[in-house]
């Protein structure tokens, strides 16, 4: 297996220009085409870092804070927060810019979730991820509790066998009055 890699190594920005078949009645981006464009730039950072081919597992929090306008340009930045045994976090930004006014706007942010496979379509290992900064470092923490989450959710862990989460959960409650 190689090195760990950084976010930095596998970071995937894209840009596409809204256009009207991209669009609804009302002139804003639909939803499902966001959402696959999200999921392509998703992928390139996924197997950026893998070198593997990496298919989507589980899309979370996927947050439309401001709709894209017809004629404006989407921005998707896309990068690996931390990987686990064959399963990879990556978090994106979707920002709109506006080329008239020359502003920029946040739109979207999401958390997807790919499993890297091997040459026969099965789950195999990735390749550890090396934070840098102090926010990839805040990132990579926080990854590890989304995981739990995802995992406690679904009843493959109970919360007595989270590391994370219980710990949080802890705190937060012992931080209160109750």
């Amino acid at each position: 297996m190689n090195p760990p890699r950084t976010p930095r190594a596998s970071r995937c920005v894209m840009s596409e220009i809204v256009l009207p078949n991209d669009t609804n009645a009302h002139g804003t981006m639909f939803g499902g085409r966001l959402l696959s464009l999200m999921d392509k730039c998703a992928a390139i950072c996924a197997m950026r870092h893998a070198g593997l081919v990496c298919v989507t597992m589980a899309i979370d929090s996927v947050e439309f804070r401001s709709p894209l306008f017809l004629g404006e340009v989407v921005i998707i930045e896309a990068w690996v927060n931390r990987t686990f045994n064959s399963s990879l976090e990556v978090e994106l930004s979707v920002e709109s810019e506006n080329l008239d006014r020359k502003d920029r706007r946040e739109c979207n942010h999401a958390y997807f979730t790919f499993v890297a496979l091997d040459d026969e379509g099965r789950p195999t290992a990735v390749q550890p991820i090396h934070p840098e900064t102090e926010l990839e470092k805040e990132r990579y923490e926080k990854a590890a509790m989304r995981r739990e989450l995802r995992l406690h959710l679904k009843g493959r862990i109970t919360l007595a066998d989270t590391v994370y989460l219980k710990d949080d959960l802890i705190a937060t409650i012992s931080g209160r009055d109750l």
